[in-house]
């Protein structure tokens, strides 16, 4: 099925005011007929093709009947010279155009495009003049539009009839666009439309988008009527639209839309529907002449409409390398399906995709054809061929040569092609305000109207349909490029100097107020001078008339001075730059230790030991000559040492050497006798401590070494809380650190205890005591440092019990604050639970150390009497469970 794309109702730049917005598109065009019946004479058929939308309303304007009056005018000044009206060249109701409604069943929408065509001409005898005529009709509103600012803007329709300063021999008629009235096209989808125009004459044409005209020339002095009198316009003027960003003239539809320069086939994605003024002008071409500017201004109507199709482009061309990312052109959503084959016959069995957007890459060079079927929601299915041409190695290029707006600028193609031949070359100078500033030549020549920066763009094609665009920045001056490397310089009295200019294809002459007799060479770039005071040398440079210059001070000196600097002492290995003052151009250092010295005015030296240095300064052939003398003295020697490791509230000695003339220690709030070599230090976290030395003279730069003192931290030993036990129940003691693999254990008292040199011991108190103390050392076995912890463990002379108090106050002051159960014996807790007194339960737990605050909830529970109920197991396997009352006290 062929592809459909935005609803195109082509409306020639002429929607107007309520009595004429019937008008949809227009072309005013002229054809050779031969000579006139007078001598000097050409006669031309005149013809207007109008377009009428076929459901306009009925009482609107007819193209039956309509006035179409052209003005005549002077080609080269636009002024007024006489007019023509055009006749209706058809009876009734004038014949229609439309497209055919539901040939594409995936069609969303299934618009309707159809037009009245409308034809009015006549023919007129006009002298063969050297400026030859511009043909123009004019409309004074148009609709309103969404790319153009205001809702009164109208239409100016124009042909341009070349003279014989142009045309010397032969004759000429204007190119026809193409009627394609009736493609539909959908909003915010891809399309191509033929836009092309043929040309009586076979002429060459090219192809662009342009600025639409206004209605309102700029000089009007008549009533606006929807299309005046010619004569009431004396100069023609013709005033552009004013477009609304993201839209130009050059860019109608937006970036997303372009034209081929050679075809003229508008192609790429659509803007949203709505109306939008669009102009393309064809240029006319003969034996590389432009002949004339073609326009046809018309306003395009995008459709509220989508294609459930397959949609691409009717070629595509890879001239960089083999591979494609190929798409469907169509966005409708309802396509569900997608069956791509690439067409490469060497790679039949893998040039297929079922992926909506695949990437394929072609096994040679070639032209393809490529197909795409599509499937949408409910079965609708449709396919689009196009042809792929793999030709890579085809490069845009070019070189331009120019001097200033005075002169032609030289541009020459430098493009490649690998296959086929570059058959066509498009040029875009980038002249602001001038509308010849373009060229189908391979090497042409242009000259600029106005100075400044220009973005030139060139476009070249070739056999194998391969498209290329550069862009490049030119800079078109006033006068010619120069270049002076100095602007301002040295010389001795009896020395000659070179000057040096760079202006590519000019001339030169060089010139002297203050010392004309001093150049040899004047008219070179580089002359010699040999001035004995102060002067200045001016340079002229002439490029075919472009002038540019510049100037050069040459300060004559008669004599040169150095000095290197005053004597001076550095430290040994290190570096020293010397901070020479002289007017000379070039120094040569020698050094007494024979080492050789950079040969620049601030040279760096780093000598071991003391050194004189000499330095010979010229300025050209005047010399000038100084020593200076660089003592060298050692740094002084510094050595810190000292045990690295130490524990937590323990000190160490630290122990420093040196020659230095003085010395300290830092930092010194940890340290005793900080004022000696020797101090104690007994730092309370691991430290560096810096020892720095100093002289008072020769190599006074300090210098220091340093001794890391390494404190082991406080070992912390976690034994638990303290706790109870009856008399012969096992209990477990555990000494946990954080790292416990380096540490040897120490518990007392022995007695009671398994294994007293274990971290986890056991014990069993088997006297009748009231409390024993455990206490455990623990000791880190590469440093020697200790930590100690102790815990209570509370002995009852009794068997196993769940002891309950009678009482508890949770007022929060800390004491008897909570209810909970004290275990004896007991190796297992079930529950501790209390209930109110009306039997409900407020509180239970089975945590061992865990009890009741006298609230429920969060909120506190009165005074009075609570029942309690406590269940638990001891170490001997016995169970335990008490009951009774508690009381709350507030």
């Amino acid at each position: 099925m062929r592809k459909f794309l935005f609803i195109i109702f082509i409306l020639i730049s002429c929607v107007f005011k309520s009595y004429a917005v019937h008008i949809a598109a227009g072309e005013l065009s002229y054809l050779y007929q031969g000579p006139g019946a007078s001598p000097n004479t050409a006669r031309y058929l005149i013809t207007m093709r109008l377009f009428r939308e076929c459901n306009a309303p009925a009482n609107s304007a007819q193209l039956n009947g309509e006035n179409v009056t052209i003005g005549i005018y002077d080609k080269a000044t636009g002024n007024y010279i006489s007019q023509l009206k055009l006749a209706q060249q058809f009876v009734g109701n004038p014949p229609t155009i439309q497209n055919t409604p539901g040939i594409n069943p995936c069609l969303t929408g299934n618009p309707i495009a159809c037009y009245q065509v409308g034809t009015y001409s006549s023919t007129i005898d006009l002298p063969i003049t050297a400026n030859g005529y511009t043909l123009s009709w004019v409309r004074y509103s148009r609709a309103v539009v969404q790319n153009v600012a205001g809702n009164s803007v109208g239409a100016t329709f124009t042909a341009e009839i070349p003279g014989t300063l142009q045309l010397p021999n032969g004759t000429n008629s204007s190119p026809i666009f193409t009627i394609s009235d009736t493609t539909i096209v959908c909003k915010n989808t891809g399309f191509t439309f033929n836009y092309s125009a043929s040309d009586p004459d076979g002429d060459s044409l090219a192809y662009k988008f342009a600025p639409a005209y206004d209605g309102t020339p700029g000089n009007y002095v008549g009533t606006t009527t929807p299309d005046p009198d010619p004569s009431l316009i004396p100069v023609l003027q013709p005033v552009s639209v004013n477009y609304i960003a993201p839209y130009s003239g050059l860019q109608p539809l937006g970036s997303g839309v372009t034209i081929n320069v050679n075809t003229g086939l508008i192609s790429g994605v659509a803007p949203p529907a709505g109306k939008y003024i669009v102009c393309v002008v064809v240029e006319e071409w003969r034996n590389k002449v432009l002949l004339d500017r073609h326009r046809k201004d018309f306003i395009l109507t995008i459709g509220d409409c989508s294609v459930n199709g397959a949609d691409l482009n009717p070629k595509y061309v890879n001239c960089n390398n083999f591979t494609f990312n190929f798409s469907n052109e169509s966005t409708n959503p309802n396509i569900i399906a997608y069956a791509w084959k690439f067409g490469d016959t060497k790679n039949s069995n893998y040039d297929t995709s079922s992926k909506p957007t695949p990437t394929y890459t072609y096994s040679d060079t070639g032209t393809y054809t490529m197909k795409l079927k599509v499937t949408a929601t409910g079965g609708c299915t449709d396919s689009a061929t196009a042809q792929v041409a793999v030709f890579p190695g085809f490069k845009a290029n070019f070189s331009v040569n120019g001097s200033c707006i005075l002169n032609p600028y030289q541009f020459k193609d430098l493009s490649v092609a690998q296959y086929g031949v570059i058959n066509s070359w498009q040029w875009n100078f980038g002249d602001p305000n001038t509308t010849s500033d373009t060229s189908t030549q391979q090497n042409p020549t242009y000259t600029y109207a106005s100075t400044g920066t220009k973005t030139v763009f060139f476009t070249v094609t070739s056999t194998k349909g391969c498209v290329d665009t550069l862009s490049k920045i030119i800079n078109v001056p006033d006068k010619p490029y120069l270049f002076l490397p100095f602007h301002d310089t040295l010389i001795c009295s009896i020395d000659t100097l070179p000057l040096i200019a760079n202006s590519p294809g000019s001339t030169f002459q060089w010139t002297s107020v203050q010392s004309p007799n001093s150049i040899i060479n004047a008219t070179s770039a580089n002359p010699l001078v040999h001035p004995k005071d102060t002067a200045v040398y001016v340079v002229t440079v002439n490029n075919n008339g472009c002038l540019n210059k510049d100037s050069i001070q040459v300060n004559v000196l008669q004599f040169i001075t150095v000095n290197a600097g005053p004597d001076t002492s550095i430290c040994q290995t290190d570096t020293i730059q010397f901070n020479t003052v002289s007017y000379a151009l070039s120094y040569q250092w020698k050094g007494s230790n024979g080492i050789p010295i950079a040969q620049v005015k601030y040279p760096k030296v780093a000598p071991l030991t003391n050194t004189t240095y000499y330095v010979q300064a010229n300025l050209g052939k005047c010399p000038a000559y100084d020593t200076v003398n660089v003592k060298v003295f050692p740094y002084p020697s510094v050595s810190a040492s000292g045990n690295a490791n130490i524990c937590f509230g323990n000190t160490t000695q630290l122990s420093g050497t040196t020659n230095a003339d003085n010395f300290s220690w830092s930092p010194n709030n940890t340290l005793l006798n900080a004022n000696t070599l020797n101090p104690t230090a007994g730092p309370n976290k691991t430290t560096y401590y810096v020892l720095t030395g100093k002289n008072n003279s020769g190599c006074i730069k300090a210098v220091s070494d340093s001794v890391l003192v390494k404190v082991i931290q406080p070992i912390t030993i976690d034994v638990g809380t303290d706790t109870s036990v009856v008399l012969n129940q096992p209990l477990q003691l555990k000494a946990i650190l954080a790292d416990s693999s380096n540490f040897a254990y120490s518990w007392t008292p022995v007695e009671y205890l398994n294994n007293p040199s274990i971290s986890h011991p056991i014990a069993i108190i088997n006297t009748p005591v009231n409390d024993v103390t455990f206490t455990v050392k623990a000791t880190e076995l590469s440093s020697g440092c200790t930590g100690q912890s102790s815990i209570v463990v509370k002995v009852y002379n009794t068997g196993p019990d769940i002891l309950v108090p009678k009482a508890f106050t949770p007022n929060g002051d800390g004491k008897n604050d909570i209810m909970r159960p004290i275990l004896l014996g007991i190796s297992r807790l079930d529950y501790f639970s209390i209930y109110n007194r009306w039997g409900q339960l407020i509180y239970s737990t089975s945590q061992p150390n865990a009890g009741w605050d006298g609230t429920v909830n969060g909120t506190a529970q009165p005074s009075g009497a609570y029942i309690y109920t406590a269940k638990g197991v001891d170490y001997l396997g016995n169970t335990i469970t008490k009951n009774g009352t508690i009381v709350l006290i507030r």
